[in-house]
Order: structure tokens, then C-alpha cells, then sequence
């Protein structure tokens, strides 16, 4: 598991968000505080405080240097 640091801070980019990462057959979860929910859920998505960064935890076995470079425009450092 790999965790990164994401934000979703409009409702565009939360869209597109969940888009790029449903191509992807692994599980992901953010969390924000005490709350875990499936990252490709935009209903739970909405439901986090988007105000400030969450952590994205990704769940791949393999292949997780694409799905980073593909989420590399929600990555916040």
C-alpha cells in the first residue's frame, strides 16, 4: 500500500478525479480524519471536508508508479 497526499478542492477536479481513477482496477481509500471512504465514490467524496489535503491510500500490488504518475495533477507535496 501507498499512501499520497491528494486535493480536491472543486467540484471539476473531484470528477475528473474519480474518472481517472475508476480506469484502475485496485482498491483506494481516502481519509480524512476518522473517515475512510472508496476513493471512487463521488457521493463519499463530497461527504469529507475538501477544504485541505487527504491522504489517498492506494492499494496495488503492481503498477503503482503509473497510477501516481496518473494522479500526479491531484498530488499536493
Amino acid at each position: 500500500m501507498k499512501t499520497v497526499k491528494i486535493s480536491l478542492n472543486s467540484i471539476d477536479k473531484v470528477k475528473a478525479f474519480v474518472n481517472d481513477i475508476t480506469k484502475f482496477d485496485y482498491d483506494f481509500d481516502l481519509v480524512s480524519g476518522r473517515y475512510v471512504i472508496d476513493a471512487k465514490s463521488i457521493m463519499g467524496i463530497f461527504s469529507l471536508d475538501l477544504s485541505k489535503p487527504i491522504d489517498l491510500n492506494i492499494h496495488a500490488t503492481e503498477n503503482v508508479d503509473e497510477i501516481i504518475e496518473k494522479l500526479r495533477p491531484y498530488i499536493v507535496d
